[in-house]
């Protein structure tokens, strides 16, 4: 038990730091490459930090663990919208300025609902899985051509932003990609170990193990980014990491999990946490595109709902296991 205990705590710790290595090597290589800085704000930066999501999902049904990978992808989903930007929103209140912000919003709404769709005969298919990577393409791919189009965006403004405070040469940044993403996949294969022994002996599902412990571990580098970009202001930023993983996560990662094996999903999934999943998207939605008139923000109130819907569900999920 001590063993898998010590394989959960250096596997975050690893986690962690390889997932800032590897966003800040990729995002400065793209820079060197010459894509355009709202296109490094929404690929690199957003979709980027889901990188120990995706790396924890795939070992985990590749090593016949489905449910801790279905449940890591839900709860992430859930920990980066009650918690990271909840908490984010207590510190300090976000303005959302971003219009690309405004546009993925509907996106992720919409990929939440499909996700839900698939689940509703109990399991994701690989087939499922292929028509959750085939979305992931055309949002890449409208992404891309977006950015493309030259205009100015304030999520591109604070990407740039990012990257003049800590540039790297290209050589520098290749090296930091191929190591941070190396080191990304050793911690990935030692949390999943970890996090299986610690669910067997305690009895509890992998499920459960994925929606909290890993959950909040591999969300670990999008709070840490987030609380970085709101030091420097950069309010959309914060908001983008956060949708750009979500999106990430519900389309990518449980597409790459249920293409390599089907997945059987628990009636609790469907019944208890993709509504959690469904609400706070809703409310971020909201929030941060904004109606009659009002800005898209999330102030403080909105923040500690949002923070008290997270702490209300992670009580629920432990109650119920100690049942």
């Amino acid at each position: 038990m001590l063993l898998a205990i010590g394989a959960v705590v250096l596997g975050l710790l690893l986690l962690v730091w390889s997932a800032d290595r590897f966003v800040d090597g990729a995002a400065a290589t793209a820079g060197h490459l010459g894509l355009p800085s709202l296109l490094i704000g929404i690929l690199v930066i957003g979709f980027g930090t889901s990188a120990p999501e995706m790396m924890v999902s795939v070992l985990a049904a590749w090593q016949g663990n489905p449910g801790l990978a279905l449940g890591n992808a839900y709860g992430s989903n859930i920990t980066n919208i009650g918690l990271i930007l909840g908490l984010v929103a207590l510190l300090s209140p976000l303005t959302v300025h971003s219009q690309v912000i405004r546009q993925e919003l509907p996106l992720l709404g919409g990929a939440t609902l499909i996700s839900g769709w698939l689940l509703l005969d109990a399991q994701v298919s690989r087939l499922d899985g292929v028509v959750l990577l085939v979305l992931l393409v055309l949002v890449m791919g409208f992404s891309i051509w977006r950015a493309r189009g030259g205009a100015t965006d304030a999520l591109g403004v604070s990407a740039e932003a990012s990257l003049a405070e800590h540039p790297m040469t290209l050589r520098a940044g290749i090296l930091w990609t191929v190591v941070g993403l190396m080191v990304l996949i050793v911690s990935s294969r030692l949390l999943v170990w970890g996090a299986v022994q610690i669910a067997q002996a305690f009895g509890v599902s992998d499920l459960v193990i994925g929606l909290t412990v890993v959950a909040v571990g591999t969300s670990l580098p999008e709070l840490a980014s987030s609380i970085s970009a709101l030091r420097k202001n950069e309010h959309d930023l914060v908001l983008g990491n956060v949708v750009g993983s979500n999106l990430f996560n519900s389309l990518a990662v449980v597409g790459l999990a249920g293409a390599i094996t089907p997945i059987d999903a628990e009636a609790a999934v469907i019944l208890r946490d993709w509504p959690v999943v469904a609400v706070l998207t809703l409310a971020v939605l909201v929030f941060g595109i904004g109606w009659r008139g009002r800005q898209g923000r999330i102030n403080r109130f909105e923040g500690g709902a949002l923070l008290l819907v997270y702490l209300a569900y992670n009580a629920y999920l432990i109650s119920s296991e100690m049942v």
